[in-house]
């Protein structure tokens, strides 16, 4: 259950969503840039209702030329420890090739109370290819896990997705077939578009799409029942504002609590 619980935390807020639309951008072109950071607060209910259990933000920086540096950590809240006694943070670094925005490496490492890992993959395009290599720091000495899966053109992580998702053509009724990639194995993931809503968020009410991924059921990211939501802003940014799954084990919220650029400051009071 704690398992479920913490990718249910991290899925919610929009890792589960990644384009293979998005011909044709650039990194003049793009939504973001570096220097952007996106801070959210989770919270679940289930007897007791919105109790935050993690803090997850994302910053943009510039990496190698022709390269973005997308860096994401997702860390519990002293509650998550109360009620579940357990606690955790996941470090992503991603690079991303701004040219056809697809992930390029990735950087993670996890902590899940006292189990450490650091693991790493890369995609070789030209081979069709992404390696995963997983260590655990505490056994210098134990063989590392080694996962390889075939990858399609256009291919993203789990962080990498978010920001291809605000590349996509939004408008109700559109449905997209996307691909990501986490640890080593490749998943499908079907988005609906289901509606436009008004959302209240830290930048007043402002008008938001609604998408609907499929990562729940038997060989998607998440092999339990649930059902998810995402809200993204109808303008030129996209930002994804809020994200909501309910699962058996009760429902989480992840909602923007700030927003960061070169030039400006966003936040709830």
């Amino acid at each position: 259950m704690k398992r479920v619980i913490l990718k249910t935390i991290l899925l919610t807020t929009v890792l589960t969503a990644c384009g293979v639309f998005a011909f044709g951008q650039n990194a003049k072109s793009l939504p973001f840039a570096a220097g952007e950071t996106l801070a959210y607060q989770a919270t679940i209910s289930k007897i007791i209702s919105g109790v935050p259990v993690a803090d997850v933000t994302f910053t943009v920086s510039d990496g190698e030329p022709g390269y973005l540096q997308i860096k994401a950590d997702a860390r519990s809240k002293g509650t998550m420890l109360k009620l579940f006694r357990f606690s955790f943070l996941y470090e992503f670094m991603s690079s991303v090739d701004t040219e056809q925005f697809r992930i390029n490496n990735t950087e993670r490492n996890t902590t899940e109370k006292e189990r450490v890992r650091s693991g790493e993959a890369k995609f070789d395009y030209k081979e069709k290819r992404v390696t995963y290599v997983e260590t655990d720091p505490k056994e210098p000495m134990k063989p590392p896990r080694k996962i390889a899966s075939g990858i399609e053109p256009e291919t993203q992580d789990v962080v990498s997705g978010i920001y291809s998702l605000r590349l996509l053509p939004l408008a109700v009724g559109k449905r997209f077939d996307l691909i990501v990639s986490d640890s080593g194995l490749v998943y499908e993931v079907p988005v609906r578009v289901t509606g436009r809503e008004q959302q209240k968020t830290i930048f007043g009410k402002v008008w938001c799409f609604k998408l609907e991924p499929a990562v729940f059921g038997r060989g998607r990211m998440i092999e339990d029942e649930g059902a998810m939501s995402i809200w993204i802003t109808d303008d030129a940014r996209k930002i994804p504002v809020r994200s909501r799954i309910d699962t058996s084990y009760g429902r989480v919220e992840v909602r923007l609590k700030s927003l960061t650029t070169s030039k400006l400051t966003t936040a709830t009071k």
